[in-house]
């Protein structure tokens, strides 16, 4: 499995941005699928998440500002920026939680795997 995160950059305050995630060479059912970020000193930290119900989550800095998407059939996590403000400055990374049923029968769950992306840099900056 392998992710595929693009669309960072830099913009200016209050602009928008949008971060895609492609999952690619994928045999397993995509659970959550979550966008982390991290700044320069910081710990990183969670931006939102999706389940595969289409319930969503989101840190309280962005809540408000940011939405996060899925598209199933694409297999791909998107993240809408808007009003970014200089803080929102780090490298973002996607992370899916996949399940693996193909041993179900013997196990009686699916395995959990969980992957990362590349991350991407979004900048804001006048």
């Amino acid at each position: 499995v392998q992710l595929q995160a693009s669309g960072g950059g830099l913009v200016q305050p209050g602009g928008s941005l949008r971060l895609s995630c492609v999952v690619r060479d994928n045999f397993f059912v995509i659970n959550k699928m979550i966008w982390y970020r991290q700044a320069p000193g910081k710990q990183r930290e969670l931006v939102a998440r999706i389940d595969s119900d289409g319930a969503t989550t989101y840190g309280d800095p962005v809540k408000g500002r940011f939405t996060i998407s899925r598209d199933n059939a694409d297999e791909t996590v998107y993240l809408q920026m808007n009003s970014l403000k200089l803080e929102d400055s780090a490298v973002y990374y996607c992370n899916v939680n996949v399940l693996d049923y193909s041993d179900l029968d013997r196990v009686g769950e699916a395995y959990e795997y969980e992957y990362w992306g590349q991350g991407t840099q979004v900048t804001v900056s006048s």
